[in-house]
């Protein structure tokens, strides 16, 4: 049996997440200032970032980070809600579709773009249909309401190569025991960005993460 040929997008993703498994979400961050912020990211050694659409003009923020950062970061969109939103964020550059729930139209609509899917799950259930539906891999949200151990026993029963990455209340004190119990990225809101740092800000915190990785 052959394997199925990755799109594009989800051929810079994987490569992406291989150089790098986390991912800034910039929630809050505006135009005028995303260009310097995604620059500090991607010197600090970033790779993926999102820009949730609950931010200040999140699709012109998304289109300048797109042209910036261009062959250097995957740059897409978070709490994509719905499949309209798809159609717009792909129009605006973004090739990454990150949602808090795991809604299967949304899922499907960016499967089938050729995008990458990564929505919310916090049950098998959830992670089940969502991959399903062609999600790329699994956002643990919130991670503060699970725990290792359910992340855990969670990895028992799903595709061994399922990656599942924790996002909410993840600094580089909490990245070990996730790790080890199975996650295989996070994703990093206010302890990486938030709205009112300056890029300098961003880029030392984002360096403090590179280093935990690169340590463990």
């Amino acid at each position: 049996m052959t394997t199925p040929r990755l799109s594009p997008h989800r051929q810079a993703f994987d490569d992406a997440f291989a150089k790098c498994p986390l991912i800034a979400i910039l929630r809050g961050v505006k135009p005028n200032e995303v260009e310097a912020i995604g620059e500090a990211l991607v010197d600090a050694g970033f790779t993926i970032l999102e820009v949730p659409m609950n931010s200040p003009d999140p699709l012109d923020s998304i289109a300048r980070l797109a042209r910036r950062l261009e062959g250097r970061a995957v740059v897409g969109a978070g709490t994509v809600l719905r499949v309209e939103d798809v159609e717009a964020v792909g129009a605006a550059g973004g090739t990454l579709i990150i949602a808090p729930n795991a809604n299967v139209h949304v899922i499907a609509a960016a499967a089938e773009r050729g995008y990458v899917a990564l929505p919310g799950i916090a049950t098998p259930t959830e992670a089940f249909a969502a991959l399903e539906a062609g999600a790329a891999a699994l956002k643990l949200f919130p991670a503060e309401a699970a725990s290792p151990a359910v992340l855990k026993a969670m990895r028992a029963v799903l595709p061994k190569d399922t990656r599942v990455l924790p996002v909410g209340g993840i600094t580089p004190e909490r990245m070990a025991e996730w790790r080890t119990a199975g996650a295989a990225g996070f994703g990093l809101g206010s302890a990486l960005y938030a709205p009112g740092m300056t890029a300098d800000d961003v880029g030392a915190r984002a360096a403090g993460f590179i280093a935990v990785l690169k340590a463990g």
